[in-house]
C-alpha cells in the first residue's frame, strides 16, 4: 500500500453530484433544476404555507372570534384557599409578597380574590382586585380589603 492507491473505507463516502460542471458530468445545462419556472432560478424560496397555487390551509379555514389585546389577566384565588393558608401560617395580613412566597402567585401576576368558600379569621388583604362577594366576606369578618 502507498499514497497512489489509498481509498476511503467501503460506504464511508457518498457519490456527490457535481452540478454545473459541464455537459460531460451528466449534470450540466440546467444543473438538475429542470426547465424554466421559478424553481429553476437562483434566489427562489417559496412562501411559508404555499401549497402550489391551491388555496392555503390558513385561508381555507374559517376565522371567528375576537382577541382583545388590552385584556388584563388575573390569577384567581378563592377565600377557602386563603383561609387554609392563613391557618397554616398564622398570619393576619395577605399581600402579593406573601402569596408569592407560598406559591399562589408569580412575580408578574395580577391577583384577584374570588368568593368561593368561607373566611373564619379577621385578615387584611392587599391585592389588585376582588369579586363583590369576596370583598363583602372579608369586611363581614372585620378585615380590610385594600386594592393596590
Amino acid at each position: 500500500m502507498n499514497l497512489s492507491n489509498l481509498k476511503p473505507a467501503e460506504g464511508a463516502t457518498k457519490k456527490k453530484k457535481r452540478i454545473g460542471r459541464g455537459e460531460g458530468s451528466g449534470h450540466g445545462g440546467t444543473s438538475t433544476r429542470g426547465h424554466k419556472g421559478a424553481k429553476s432560478r437562483s434566489g427562489y424560496s417559496k412562501k411559508i404555507g404555499f401549497e402550489g397555487g391551491q388555496m392555503p390551509l390558513q385561508r381555507r379555514v374559517p376565522k371567528y372570534g375576537f382577541k382583545n389585546i388590552n385584556r388584563v389577566e388575573y390569577r384567581g384565588i378563592n377565600l377557602d384557599i386563603l383561609q387554609a393558608l392563613v391557618e397554616k401560617t398564622k398570619t393576619k395580613t395577605v399581600d402579593l409578597a406573601f402569596l408569592q412566597e407560598n406559591g399562589l402567585a408569580s412575580k408578574k401576576d395580577r391577583v384577584k380574590i374570588l368568593g368561593r368558600g368561607e373566611l373564619k379569621d379577621k385578615i387584611t388583604v392587599e391585592v389588585h382586585a376582588y369579586s363583590k362577594t369576596a370583598k363583602e366576606a372579608i369586611e363581614a369578618k372585620g378585615g380590610e380589603a385594600k386594592t393596590i
